[in-house]
């Protein structure tokens, strides 16, 4: 299934005005810091290679990632629900789902990612992203974990980059038995990890 011309101008666009305004900007929280073209298609190819039609993204900033998420769902008939805690960037973020034609793919909430993880329905989601605050990441596991779907895929940015910082979390997943994972050298380096099949929901809790 093809994309529309207007979703594949917006991705080149943000890619190019992403790179152009972090460059400029000397203050790191203002940052985009907006995942890379090769690592945008590799989730695009996560999410069809793996039939992802409940996605979940951590941290949407300008879209640039959600964009990519939403086309390999158009491929599998999915949905991209996308988190935002910052409002500046999740109105920005909502005006580039409507320019690049993919509003019907995608839920943009306003929120804290920690609560609507705490909200999902067990074995819920088939994929999630994480590009979020990298610190919490292990006070959301045991709701990750409970949300991810047997057979379910988690994605997790910075692995390389970050990697002292993420060690910890990264650990603690790949401890789990119900857990398969292993780090990919893709743009700053992902984190993957597949919910075993078949594998007890509460193995490896607490």
């Amino acid at each position: 299934m093809d994309a529309p011309p207007s979703l594949e101008r917006w991705l080149a666009e943000l890619a190019a005005h992403g790179e152009r305004h972090d460059a400029a900007v000397d203050d790191p929280a203002r940052r985009l810091r907006n995942i890379t073209p090769d690592t945008g298609r590799f989730l695009d190819v996560q999410v069809r290679a793996t039939g992802a039609r409940r996605i979940l993204e951590a941290g949407t900033s300008n879209g640039y990632s959600t964009l990519w998420l939403a086309r390999g769902a158009r491929a599998t008939g999915g949905r991209v629900t996308t988190v935002e805690c910052d409002a500046e960037r999740w109105t920005l973020a909502r005006r580039h789902f409507a320019a690049a034609g993919v509003e019907a793919l995608v839920d943009a909430l306003h929120a804290d990612i920690g609560t609507v993880l705490a909200d999902q329905a067990p074995a819920s989601l088939d994929l999630i992203f994480l590009d979020a605050d990298r610190e919490r990441y292990l006070d959301w596991w045991p709701a990750i974990r409970e949300a991810l779907a047997p057979g379910g895929l988690l994605v997790v940015d910075n692995a390389l980059s970050h990697a002292e910082a993420l060690a910890p979390f990264m650990a603690r997943v790949e401890a789990d038995p119900a857990f398969t994972g292993c780090r990919v050298p893709v743009g700053k380096g992902e984190f993957l990890a597949t919910r075993d099949r078949g594998a007890p929901r509460e193995a490896g809790r607490g």
